[in-house]
């Protein structure tokens, strides 16, 4: 059994990707703004353990699920230069196994009601914390010969109109994918593309658009968590380096 930090994990992404890890008696690092709401998600998942530990070989040297741990780290991911001293408080963990980069934040606008506000904000979330998340955790990540996912969005694989801030800062995540593939050879790094996904940021953006939110129109958050675990579990001989996930 590895640990595994999920940014963003009280989202629709990140919590499915939580529940997934936690059923397969992995330690979890959960990071997210709301204190409460990581509270509640950790201790959800601590309830759900016990059904989890029946399906685990008790003989394990890692021990049942019930005895792995889950911690909780709020972070508020549009100040990345105060990344480093809210880890730091909490204890850096020496061995990391995984970190899975699914925090993001949209606001939909042409490009000429953008002010330069709001091109930070987006900038900032899902793209500069990432990068130093991952710069922070990179000797933890070496000593695991871990796996570092990015949840990234079809967006960054094409820009369409009011999406140009989104587009951008996705577009970064998946620069700083690519190169941190070639640049840390003993770790896998792996680039999700999900389309639209049945998350409450999805129900925020269809009210952008002025669209009512219907979750059967998407893909949901769990059959894109099974796809990124899937990734994290392929034997060590091979990488998904790159996957897209769209609602049928």
């Amino acid at each position: 059994m590895g640990t595994y930090l999920i940014t963003g994990a009280t989202g629709g992404i990140g919590a499915a990707v939580a529940r997934l890890l936690r059923e397969r008696g992995h330690d979890l690092i959960l990071t997210g703004r709301s204190a409460s709401r990581l509270d509640e998600l950790a201790k959800e998942l601590r309830t759900g353990a016990h059904a989890a530990t029946q399906l685990i070989n008790t003989t394990d040297p890692a021990g049942p699920a019930s005895t792995r741990s889950i911690r909780t780290i709020p972070l508020d991911l549009s100040e990345p230069r105060r990344i480093e001293a809210a880890l730091a408080l909490d204890g850096l963990p020496t061995r990391l196994d995984g970190l899975i980069h699914a925090a993001g934040v949209v606001h939909l606008s042409p490009v000429a009601n953008l002010e330069a506000d709001e091109w930070i904000a987006h900038l900032s979330v899902n793209l500069v914390s990432a990068a130093e998340m991952t710069r922070l955790l990179l000797p933890a990540l070496r000593t695991a010969k871990g796996h570092v996912v990015f949840v990234n969005s079809t967006a960054g694989l094409r820009a369409n109109p009011e999406w140009s801030a989104y587009a951008a800062s996705k577009f970064g995540l998946r620069a700083l994918a690519d190169s941190l593939r070639y640049e840390e050879r003993s770790l896998r790094v792996t680039t999700v593309y999900p389309g639209r996904t049945a998350t409450e940021m999805q129900r925020t953006v269809r009210a952008q658009e002025g669209h009512p939110y219907a979750e059967d129109d998407f893909a949901a958050p769990t059959t894109v968590a099974r796809v990124l675990v899937g990734a994290l579990e392929t034997p060590r001989d091979a990488v998904i380096s790159d996957v897209t996930v769209r609602p049928h």
